[in-house]
């Protein structure tokens, strides 16, 4: 089995809901700089409690700890938004909310990743990643 695929960051969020779904609190991860960023931003919005990256070269990997063995999973519910064979872009104005604000959006602007609040302050736009609740 191979460990490279098409959408990495598709791949993340499904091991994620997988480890969910499975109350698996701790998961690794082939590393990339998006994965990492977008990990980040879960982790200032208190979806998950940390993220770490360790090895070097292609050895890399990002853990990620989701939920400590006392409490449940923050995470109700991830998905994919723009995918590699059809991109999905908002401005300031189109950011959505998700579900009337208790959920969020990560967008990949021109200043890097960042939650749909964030863009929103910084009066910017870009790529919709994924959303989260």
């Amino acid at each position: 089995m191979s460990k490279v695929s098409t959408d990495p960051i598709s791949d993340m969020l499904a091991r994620i809901r997988n480890a969910n779904a499975v109350n698996i609190t701790d998961i690794s991860l082939p590393h990339s700089a998006i994965k990492e960023a977008v990990a980040k931003v879960l982790v200032e919005s208190n979806y998950i409690i940390s993220v770490a990256s360790s090895g070097k070269g292609k050895d890399k990997v990002l853990s990620l700890v989701l939920s400590s063995s006392s409490q449940s999973p923050k995470i109700t519910a991830i998905k994919r938004l723009s995918k590699p064979g059809r991109r999905i872009y908002a401005s300031v104005k189109e950011i959505p909310r998700i579900k009337h604000g208790r959920g969020m959006v990560i967008i990949s602007t021109a200043k890097g990743i960042m939650s749909g609040d964030q863009a929103r302050a910084n009066q910017i736009g870009g790529e919709l990643i994924c959303e989260v609740y």
